[in-house]
């Protein structure tokens, strides 16, 4: 397994792609360049806010791996989870225990019992040997290590995840599956470190709701992904009427709430990122202005490589 890190991207025009991608919708791209300062939208307040976002998402599962490793190894600290798994009811609306008996056979349980997931994209991704699959926001290894023995010895299971500590744990609980067709990288989920067309699949479990740039995650997931290729994740998605302090609170945002996209939303920013065959079904509620959603998709196959 191994590490990779991303460099910064180049600026282009009047602001850095992530910036343009930030603060314009597509059709509004070339007057949004067409300022001397700036990108005429904000672009630097609202590049701002996606890196604070980052940053707290990061602190906090950082803090989950480090409770899940005191757990496994006592003595250093006593803490409690850094990120909830149940909802107000104290029902189990996300974590380990989600997974089926066969589905969690595929990975150790530490790494079963370590995810922060809303649901189980493995289970509906329709994976093949000899398939290369990307998991974005990794954690500690779950979905990974259940892809790896999917796609078996011919295929490939890559973790991308931006947390030391997360990428630790998943080493060691590669370690412990045996797993030799397992890639994990460091890197940012808007920025995935992979050459374009360069997977068959991507997964993810809860993780895009945490960006501060969703649509820029869906463009560079369809970049990755093999004409033809395959999204499906699971993730949380927002009723039309969340409140605005809901939508607003951070700490909800870094706990898979406050940061979801609308029905709507999701279906706009996937066919903004050039996906096709889009498909969207609740699977429980974990909040009650969201509930959990199986969202899967597909790369045309007649699209460039």
């Amino acid at each position: 397994m191994a590490d990779m890190t991303t460099a910064d991207a180049a600026t282009d025009g009047c602001c850095a792609p992530e910036q343009q991608a930030a603060c314009c919708e597509p059709s509004a791209k070339a007057d949004c360049c067409e300022h001397a300062e700036g990108c005429g939208c904000d672009a630097g307040a609202t590049s701002t806010q996606a890196k604070d976002v980052r940053e707290q998402v990061k602190e906090r599962y950082a803090a989950a791996a480090r409770a899940v490793a005191e757990r496994e190894n006592p003595g250093s600290s006593c803490c409690g989870p850094a990120v909830a798994t149940t909802d107000a009811s104290e029902q189990q609306v996300f974590g380990g225990a989600l997974y089926e008996s066969d589905e969690a056979a595929d990975a150790p349980d530490s790494a079963v019992q370590a995810s922060l997931g809303c649901g189980v994209p493995t289970a509906v991704a329709d994976l093949k040997a000899g398939e290369t699959v990307l998991d974005l926001g990794s954690g500690a290894g779950a979905d990974v290590l259940i892809s790896a023995r999917r796609v078996g010895p011919t295929g490939r299971a890559i973790g991308l995840d931006m947390t030391d500590e997360m990428l630790e744990l998943a080493r060691a609980n590669g370690a412990k599956a045996g797993a030799e067709n397992v890639a994990l990288h460091k890197g940012y989920i808007e920025e995935i470190p992979l050459p374009d067309a360069s997977v068959d699949v991507v997964i993810s479990n809860c993780v895009l709701n945490l960006s501060g740039d969703k649509p820029k995650v869906m463009r560079e997931a369809a970049r990755v992904l093999r004409p033809g290729g395959r999204f499906a994740i699971s993730d949380v998605i927002a009723d039309e009427d969340m409140d605005d302090a809901t939508r607003a609170d951070m700490q909800k945002w870094t706990g898979c709430i406050a940061g979801a996209l609308t029905r709507a939303e999701f279906e706009a920013a996937l066919t903004g990122a050039g996906l096709v065959d889009i498909e969207i079904h609740e699977s429980h509620r974990v909040h009650d202005q969201a509930a959990s959603a199986i969202i899967r998709a597909r790369k045309p196959s007649g699209a460039r490589a």
